[in-house]
């Protein structure tokens, strides 16, 4: 399956591109992502949690940057990982790239991804791709938030970082029951649209 996404981000693009390849930096911005470690090879263990109505999966795998083009603000990543109880799997390619537009940063995701086992159900009709969407905005006002944080002054000594939250499975009921919201309010534009 893929999908193509965009976000803006209120922040220069030397900023933005900073962040989004710090892996550790960006990671606590995804709901439900935690990074576990850090192998010699550059691959980021880490886990991922995500409900959907009644469906749970907690997904353990390894995110890596393989390819980095500063000059053309663009990054590939590979993530792999498999549910813990065995029952499915999902992999992808993103290739993140970025420009700067109106003073911020444009980022497109391009994202190429296999899921398998109990989620995949959901990719029919396009849900996943909803999700996909609903998460990205989370993602992209997480972000911008962290961007917009003051640094501390060159005089003072900063506090260590705390230490990240555990992660809350994404969604739940609520998350699932927003994006069938926003596919009705879609659905009924459309329709009176025609009309």
């Amino acid at each position: 399956m893929k999908m193509l996404q965009t976000f803006d981000v209120n922040a220069p693009i030397e900023t933005v591109w900073a962040a989004l390849i710090d892996i550790e930096r960006v990671a606590p911005c995804l709901p439900g992502a935690t990074i576990t470690g850090q192998d010699d090879e550059g691959n980021y263990q880490g886990e991922f949690v995500v409900k959907l109505g009644p469906t749970t999966a907690n997904y353990r795998g390894t995110l890596k940057i393989t390819e980095t083009d500063e000059a053309a603000r663009r990054a590939t990543l590979a993530a792999r990982g498999t549910d813990k109880r065995g029952q499915g799997g999902a992999s992808a390619t993103i290739i993140n790239t970025m420009e700067a537009v109106d003073g911020g940063t444009r980022v497109t995701a391009d994202t190429d991804f296999v899921i398998t086992g109990r989620l995949a159900r959901f990719g029919r009709g396009g849900m996943i791709e909803d999700i996909s969407n609903r998460l990205l905005r989370e993602f992209a006002e997480c972000l911008q938030a962290r961007l917009a944080a003051p640094a501390p002054a060159a005089d003072e000594l900063a506090p260590p970082p705390p230490p990240p939250p555990a992660a809350e499975p994404v969604g739940g009921v609520s998350l699932f029951a927003s994006v069938l919201l926003e596919r009705f309010q879609r659905f009924m534009r459309r329709t009176f649209k025609r009309s």
